[in-house]
């Protein structure tokens, strides 16, 4: 199977797609509840009516991806974040009536009501193209906004599917995917838009955050970074190694808040290492089964055989978990599991986000050495504690910054609605994902009320002695 690649289309209509939309929306600046649910309705049917035709173009992007990581990660989180939605709406959207100072201003009130801000610029990258376009769209309809979506050069097959179908569901003035071809990004980013939400690495994310600085525009980061497992003492080691292995090889470890590197108690090595051999076996016999999912191009296959020689060299053991499997020529570009051990920071591997199914382990012997190492380096967008004792659970939570955590598993914060998503510091900035996602495209807009009192007339110039009673007498109630 061969990576395909679709047609180009290049930079030049983005500003006319812009103010098509700006104007769109300045002739219905605050959608209705209903206007708002039917758009989620028609994102969701979109989605249905196209499911298998979505699942084969993201495979095909990838040369070959599980169907079935598409439809747990992307397609199902999708529709049911949609499904949430639209349930919870009307109470987001309802103003929120705020405190008004009676001494002051006596019959007045104050409301804050949010109200779409416009046009929302995305940026989505390749390894989850359908879950970090329709995620964000989904709070961006939601508070009543318009979008336009630039996808990745790695995700052809799948942009040229959805500026295909699209249409039939959405004008162009509400919703458009743009294909990237080179440049395209660069100028995207430039683009006025009202916010604009990247999800990316953080050397990318720094020249979109530069560019949208130029015009002031609001930006959410969603990037990545070192997100740690730390398996506790009392942990089972078994049920450590059959879920951070699930998360490490789903979708070939290309994931950002996938597990990076794994921290163990210095006894509890062979036996993860042993699991792991059994666990892998057990799950992907084959790696060229369509289970097993390939590296997305073949930069990324020779950066991670470049990073597995890098570790080995410098001292690292390799454990092949393919038994031989991997071959460097491999034309799908599937790369064999490994484990390394005895890591050190002069590798390549700890210096970077790994993005691949090499897995660093590194020991430890107490909590406070953990949280020392982790806090030495950037704040990770994720951290995995594995401990049934609160106390050390808590400790983690309190002691390592980061942009979310998962309690006994990885990566699922980031699957639950009601909570947002985002990073910390190098891992990014803002949050989406359920109501935070809502109030992320929304203005949340103060509004004050005068009431039929109003005692600010004492306080007009010239300024005498009802001017100074009154200040006195308001001064007085501070206290």
């Amino acid at each position: 199977m061969t990576k395909q690649s679709g047609t180009a289309s290049g930079p030049v209509g983005l500003p006319p797609l812009l103010e098509q939309q700006r104007q769109a929306y300045l002739a219905t600046p605050n959608p209705t509840y209903d206007e708002r649910v039917k758009d989620l309705k028609s994102l969701a049917q979109m989605i249905r009516d196209h499911q298998d035709e979505i699942v084969r173009a993201v495979s095909a992007d990838y040369g070959n991806r599980s169907h079935h990581e598409t439809l747990f990660a992307e397609i199902f989180p999708a529709l049911d974040g949609i499904k949430d939605t639209i349930k919870r709406l009307k109470k987001w959207m309802k103003p929120q009536r705020r405190h008004t100072d009676f001494t002051a201003f006596p019959t007045s009130s104050s409301r804050v009501i949010p109200q779409p801000l416009g046009v929302i610029g995305v940026i989505v990258p390749w390894n989850f193209p359908v879950n970090l376009s329709f995620g964000p769209l989904i709070n961006i309809f939601a508070a009543g906004n318009r979008a336009m979506v630039k996808m990745s050069e790695n995700s052809r097959n799948l942009t040229a599917l959805l500026q295909r179908i699209s249409g039939d569901y959405f004008p162009q003035d509400k919703l458009v995917f743009i294909e990237e071809t080179g440049g395209v990004g660069i100028e995207f980013s430039k683009l006025k838009f009202d916010h604009l939400i990247f999800t990316g690495s953080g050397t990318t994310g720094r020249k979109v955050m530069a560019s949208a600085a130029a015009n002031l525009t609001p930006v959410t980061l969603e990037l990545g970074g070192k997100s740690p497992a730390i398996v506790g003492p009392d942990f089972d080691i078994d049920t450590a190694c059959e879920r951070v292995l699930f998360w490490k090889l789903f979708n070939a470890g290309q994931i950002c808040t996938t597990v990076d590197y794994l921290l163990l108690p210095e006894n509890k090595v062979d036996a993860f290492v042993e699991k792991a051999r059994k666990v892998f076996k057990k799950r992907y016999p084959d790696i060229q089964s369509p289970d097993y999912t390939a590296v997305i191009d073949e930069t990324s296959f020779h950066r991670l055989w470049k990073t597995l020689d890098d570790a080995i060299a410098k001292g690292a053991t390799a454990i092949d978990l393919t038994d031989g499997q991997g071959s460097r020529d491999d034309s799908i570009q599937k790369f064999p599991a490994h484990l390394l051990i005895n890591v050190s920071e002069e590798m390549e591997i700890m210096q970077r986000e790994v993005f691949g199914p090499l897995l660093p382990i590194k020991t430890y012997k107490n909590r406070e050495e953990v949280a020392e190492y982790i806090n030495r380096g950037d704040r990770p967008l994720a951290i995995y504690p594995f401990t049934n004792d609160k106390a050390l659970r808590d400790y983690y939570i309190d002691h390592v910054m980061s942009g979310g955590v998962s309690v006994n598993n990885a990566v699922l914060h980031v699957g639950q609605h009601d909570i947002p998503f985002g990073g910390v510091g190098e891992s990014g900035m803002g949050h989406y994902h359920g109501y935070e996602g809502f109030i992320t495209f929304s203005k949340l807009r103060p509004v004050f009320y005068q009431g039929p009192l109003d005692p600010l007339k004492l306080l007009m110039p010239p300024y005498g002695k009802v001017a100074d009673k009154m200040m006195k007498l308001m001064l007085r109630l501070t206290k």
